[in-house]
């Protein structure tokens, strides 16, 4: 998995979620020098406790991401409820309240494609557990923009749909365990 040093890392899980990304970002080292824009499914009329809970847990800066807010490396952002994030080519994050895709909003192909057409082959696209497809045609553009495509392994996951769509769409994705996408993002 080697290619264009990485600039950016996008993640997206639904069902499942807490427990996939418990394994991978408070694994992130302190000095992790690259953002992580995360598009969890979660109702749109709750208040989202993710950036809270994972800012307790992690050794980056999380927070749940403003309009217009800039892209820091070493901090997560995580998409607020009911609305979809996305990635502008100025380095900035926008928030949007255009429809649902495929039910949700936030929506991971939302996100993986803006980011894909912000940050092409340096791009590291995750997609985790979950039990709908959103995020294939989001990973599928990632990779027709040369970045780098990872699936957390759907044997391993709590609802195998998600992966398992994604690898429908993207056959040559890598597929690895929580831990082993943990491992890896720590060389990046």
């Amino acid at each position: 998995m080697s290619g264009p040093r990485a600039e950016a890392v996008v993640i997206g899980a639904s069902a499942g979620a807490l427990e996939a990304l418990s394994a991978i970002l408070p694994a992130l080292p302190a000095n992790f020098r690259l953002p992580v824009m995360v598009v969890v499914h979660i109702p749109p009329d709750k208040r989202s406790v993710l950036a809270d809970l994972f800012s307790a847990k992690c050794l980056i800066d999380v927070r749940e991401a403003d309009d217009k807010e800039p892209i820091i490396g070493g901090t997560a952002f995580f998409a607020p409820p009911d609305y979809h994030l996305l990635v502008e080519a100025g380095g900035t994050l926008s928030l949007s309240a255009d429809e649902p895709v495929l039910y949700s909003r936030p929506s991971i192909d939302v996100l993986f494609e803006s980011a894909a057409d912000a940050f092409g082959p340096t791009l590291i696209a995750i997609i985790l557990s979950g039990a709908n497809q959103d995020g294939a045609a989001g990973l599928g553009a990632v990779v027709e923009a040369g970045g780098t495509a990872i699936i957390q392994s759907p044997d391993d996951a709590f609802a195998s749909a998600m992966p398992e769509a994604a690898i429908a769409m993207c056959p040559g994705a890598h597929v690895m365990s929580l831990g082993a996408i943990a491992a890896y993002l720590q060389r990046v």
